[in-house]
């Protein structure tokens, strides 16, 4: 099955999984899938305990949630690969270097989605005209700085810490949202 936006992070408990609730939200109205994967992830795990309550506050039940270990073929498959850190961006490309263009770091893709006013849908496919705009201004813009990029992991954090974590993930996802709505 092809995914649409495929999240990755470190061992698939967290922060990708937080994303991939959210982004099932926030994408609702389109049919767009959702899925995620850890470049460490050892498969069939539970999601953390923190992550699983805000992944729950989506409105879906993370009970029967398991980790999956980042495989080439979830690359391919997906339209847009967001990960949690630059590390894992290199990781994804090194994996599937066909996905070079389609593949930012989550904060990454929300700083560039804010900048584009409306991407050209020419194929009827909005989420690719959101990521062919996004790779576009990736070129006209100069990269940041340091770990900028970097969604920091919240594992050995408090509730708090998680908490954080899936309000800048969801900040980050507003404006592929919003996109996907003017160019659908």
């Amino acid at each position: 099955m092809t995914n649409g936006v495929l999240f990755v992070c470190h061992a698939n408990l967290c922060r990708s999984p937080m994303a991939e609730y959210a982004a099932r939200r926030l994408l609702a109205d389109w049919s767009i899938t959702v899925a995620s994967a850890g470049t460490d992830a050892v498969p069939g795990l539970a999601m953390h305990p923190y992550a699983a309550k805000i992944a729950a506050e989506t409105g879906e039940d993370p009970a029967s949630f398991r980790s999956r270990r980042l495989a080439p073929e979830h690359l391919v498959d997906s339209v847009l690969v967001l990960t949690a850190t630059r590390r894992q961006r290199s990781v994804c490309t090194v994996l599937a270097p066909a996905v070079l263009h389609r593949t930012f770091t989550l904060r990454q893709f929300g700083r560039l989605a804010a900048m584009i006013e409306s991407p050209m849908d020419r194929h009827g496919d909005p989420l690719r005209a959101v990521v062919a705009a996004a790779a576009l201004a990736r070129g006209r813009l100069q990269p940041a700085l340091g770990d900028a990029d970097d969604l920091r992991d919240p594992v050995a954090g408090t509730a708090e810490d998680f908490r954080r974590c899936a309000q800048e993930i969801e900040r980050c996802l507003r404006p592929l949202a919003t996109l996907i709505g003017t160019a659908g």
